[in-house]
């Protein structure tokens, strides 16, 4: 089975519009990217945390005229409205041959944008390696079954993305045997039991959560 550590370091970070990262691994993650791709309306937050975008993506009704001139050369406009700027900025990175992303910036500000951004992670991940890595801890999708990194105690949240599909795990201190997960709630609120856990399962996408506490 595909091994996933706690953290990837990912050469290229997309930073999004919502909560600047705070987490120490968030920032390390960002401060040693070879590549950062902002959003549009990220891109101020970048810079007075005294990092240059890479290339910034979006449809551009959130980067004022000084900063669409002081840029233009890395500005990569989409117009469309059928995406929001985290696609349009996961399909340049493809476009790009970015390889494996780390999204950061994904959550918080606007509920409905964090949403969003969560369960878009699924159709990510049917293309590309990608994590999204928030204050609080780190997001992977799962297309097939995999063995994840944790320590124990550590919290660990799943949300079936088809409510047929049946999981088992292992290693988590709720075990879960061929059950069936209804509402997102249900695979919630775990917890890891040791230095890695296991989940079983097919024909389903699985969005996985493990809080970066680690004091």
């Amino acid at each position: 089975m595909p091994y996933f550590p706690l953290i990837q370091h990912y050469p290229t970070v997309i930073l999004a519009d919502g909560d600047f990262p705070t987490h120490p691994i968030a920032l390390q993650i960002l401060q040693e990217a070879k590549t950062i791709v902002c959003c549009d309306g990220a891109t101020e937050n970048l810079l007075q945390n005294h990092l240059t975008p890479t290339a910034i993506v979006g449809d551009m009704d959130s980067l004022s005229a000084a900063r669409r001139k002081q840029f233009a050369a890395i500005i990569h406009q989409v117009t469309e409205q059928d995406t929001n700027d985290l696609t349009k900025a996961v399909n340049f990175c493809r476009q790009q041959n970015y390889g494996d992303i780390t999204i950061l910036g994904a959550t918080g500000k606007r509920e409905d944008h964090t949403l969003g951004n969560i369960s878009l992670l699924a159709q990510y991940a049917a293309h590309t390696n990608v994590q999204l890595i928030t204050n609080y801890g780190v997001f992977v999708a799962l297309h097939q079954s995999a063995t994840l990194e944790s320590r124990a105690g550590q919290q660990v949240s799943l949300f079936a993305l088809q409510s047929d599909a049946k999981i088992t795990t292992r290693g988590l201190r709720y075990p879960l045997q061929n059950r069936t997960l209804t509402s997102w709630w249900q695979g919630s609120l775990n917890e890891a039991k040791g230095d890695s856990f296991s989940l079983l399962f097919e024909n389903c996408g699985l969005l996985v959560y493990r809080n970066l506490d680690l004091s």
